[in-house]
Order: structure tokens, then sequence, then C-alpha cells
């Protein structure tokens, strides 16, 4: 019998968790996703010093899962078989039926707010979906080894971030739909553009056109398919040869799907696998050339791609990549993170702060190896093996001075 993503979830955290404390479970309530961070604590302290007059004095890992949105009940299972939830601000002055206080950000915080207290019991603390994304991005790039780097024609390079010189940049979160953030500073951005165009695009269509079940399935299936059946090519039009005056190669894409309008075929003649790889190519190239367009209108330079929409997903992201090389001849790069769909529950993950903790203050997680000179004095730094995946976790260490 297969397993749920739940099962199969807390399996994984069985072992690793079995020595440690929860604290701090933060959500980030999406219209497609549910996206979790909490950390868990393992027992022990050390005394080792870093060279900064720091004291290791508690270790732990930041860990990550994800839930469909419309699996809640998946997920609130989850958080209450393993007493996530019992991780929140401890309020001394409520009701002793409302003692846990557990943030969350994005449009389900409200609209579950009522459904997870009914559940689990706790007060769910609403923060600002924008202030979390941005908090969760300005701490990846600063704190996290190796977070940004660039994909075009099947290569990987991870990109050096000076945080002395990090803004302004654009930030374009990829959910459901698409927001591009102009970010200033910390605290300090603003919303400047955005499409209905997004990820929720992808797999309504993609369930629509091809049956596929959930977003994994329709984008595994895009991996086989060829969009040039569907879509309508400069050299369609032109035959076969370029339109070198204005620069646009017969392999361009002059219409997405177009060849549909000739082809005297019905939809189940088409192969599922190219209409998923034609959708992902129309999606992919738009919010590349829009959110290019926002950049030179801001004459910004580092735009920055997250959202679960990318998944790490190669096509995906070269698609990006050369409609911002393309648009900006070579001018402007896309980055992408490692962490991409977890921005806003670190966000809110962060946003504990507000509460003056003294077990679990972020600014005191910092990573467990002396800090560099380009990382002093930032919040967090948690060193990353490897691609970070959904439901894995960071090691971190707590230091006090």
């Amino acid at each position: 019998m297969e397993k749920t993503e739940g099962e199969i979830i807390r399996a994984k955290l069985d072992s690793d968790q079995s020595q440690s404390q929860i604290s701090h479970l933060a959500l980030d309530i999406g219209g497609s996703l549910i996206k979790l961070v909490y950390f868990s604590k393992n027992n022990g302290s050390s005394d080792d010093d870093d060279g900064n007059n720091k004291h290791l004095v508690l270790q732990g890992r930041l860990h990550f899962a994800k839930f469909e949105t419309c699996k809640i009940n998946d997920c609130i299972e989850f958080i209450r078989s393993k007493k996530l939830h019992l991780g929140g601000v401890r309020l001394h002055d409520a009701p002793a039926s409302d003692k846990i206080l557990v943030k969350a950000t994005g449009g389900g915080a409200y609209k579950f707010a009522d459904l997870i207290k009914e559940k689990l019991g706790i007060i769910v603390e609403k923060e600002d979906e924008m202030d979390c994304l941005v908090a969760g991005a300005n701490f990846l790039l600063k704190a996290v080894h190796q977070e940004a780097f660039t994909y075009m024609d099947g290569q990987k390079e991870f990109v050096h971030i000076d945080i002395n010189d990090l803004y302004p940049y654009l930030l374009v979160n990829i959910g459901s739909g698409v927001s591009m953030i102009k970010v200033d500073g910390d605290g300090k951005f603003e919303r400047i553009s955005g499409t209905s165009v997004g990820g929720g695009t992808f797999w309504g269509l993609g369930r629509l056109l091809t049956k596929c079940k959930s977003f994994d399935e329709l984008l595994e299936l895009s991996r086989e398919g060829n969009n040039r059946v569907i879509d309508m090519l400069v050299g369609d039009i032109y035959g076969g040869v370029d339109y070198s005056k204005i620069g646009l190669l017969s392999t361009a894409i002059a219409s997405s799907f177009g060849k549909a309008i000739s082809d005297n075929k019905e939809l189940e003649d088409y192969k599922p696998e190219d209409v998923a790889r034609s959708l992902l190519r129309l999606i992919s190239n738009n919010i590349g050339q829009i959110a290019y367009l926002n950049a030179l209108q801001f004459g910004l330079k580092r735009i920055f791609f997250a959202g679960f929409f990318i998944r790490g997903h190669a096509y995906t992201m070269d698609t990006i990549s050369v409609g911002v090389h393309f648009w900006s001849k070579g001018e402007a790069k896309a980055m992408f993170l490692r962490h991409e769909g977890f921005l806003g529950s670190l966000g809110a993950f962060m946003s504990y702060d507000k509460h003056g903790l003294d077990d679990l203050s972020t600014h005191q997680l910092v990573q467990r190896f002396p800090v560099s000179g380009t990382n002093a004095g930032e919040k967090i730094c948690c060193p990353l093996v490897g691609d970070l995946n959904d439901n894995d976790s960071i090691e971190c260490g707590v230091y006090a001075a």
C-alpha cells in the first residue's frame, strides 16, 4: 500500500528527532502549498570557543517540509503527531486553552486560522506575507553559503554575494501567482509588479489538459516532452530560416501552442508530455520577460527567482535564464535560490524575535564554524552540504556571547 506524503515525512523524521526538542514552528500557507520550518534542539551542549568570545550552547537542525494546501488536514495531523505546535510561544497571560502561539503567513494563515486552532488548540499569529518573503530572502542571501546560483545551458554556477553590496535587487517569487518585489534593505521593499500567470496556472491548466494529479507529476511529465510539436516557431513561419534582421532564430517561439491552430487534431491526438512541456515553456518565458522589464524600469541588475514553481527543475531555470539573457542582451542574469520555496516560512520563523525569546532567538543562530569576514555580524549562518530538497534540514548551532 502506497504511503501518503505525511507518512513518508513522519517516517523520515522519526530517527533524527528521537533525541530532539521541537522549537519555533512557522508556516507559510499559500494557495497551492503549505511550507513548514521548525527547529529541533539536540540534547547536550558544548563550550567550544569560536575565536570571537562566543560559546556554542545549543545544537540542532532547521527542518523543512511541505504539503498541498488542499490536504491541510494531513499537514495538521503531521504537526500534531510530531508535537511541532508545542514549540510555539507560550503566553503566560492567556487562558489555559490558548497558551501557545505559532507564527504563520500567507493567505491560508487567515483562511485556516480557526481550523488550526480547533484541531491543535493553538493561536495562529499572522505575519505579513511580503514582509516574510523579503526577510527570508535577505536572510538566505546574507547568511547561507552558496545560496544563490545561475543556471544556463545545463551549467550551474554559484554566485558570491557581497553583503555590503546586495541592495537593491528584484525578488521574483513564483507561487500560485507571481509577485515582483524591489528590495532596498532590511524591511525596505516595494511590490512593483506581478502576474496572475504563475505556478497555479501551470498546475491548473496542466490538470485540465493532461489529467495529471499533482504538480510534481506534471513537472516530471514535461521532462519527456517536445514543445516544438505544439509551439509555432519562427522557422515555421519563415520556411525554416532565421529572421536575422530583428535577431530571431528559427528555433525561437513565435506563438506558444500556435501549431494547434493549423493542425487538424483534437487534444487527445497530442502527447500529454508535449502539452506539459509547451505549457511550462510558455509560463517560464513570460515570467522571465516580465521580470526583466521590471528590472530594467528600476535599473536593477540583480534578479533572484524563488518559489515552489521552480523546484530546482533544470528546464524551468534554463527557460527563465534564456529569457532574461535574450531580452537584456546579456546584461542581466537570472539567479536562483537553493531554498527557493521556503522564503515566507523562514521569514515567519525569524519573526519570533519580536517576543524577545531567550531559548532560541534567531539573532543568535550562527554557523558552527568560525565566521568568515564576509559573514561577520550577520544574523544567521547555516552551512549546507549539497542541495537542500523538500523535507530536508540544516545543521545549526546557537551561540551565546
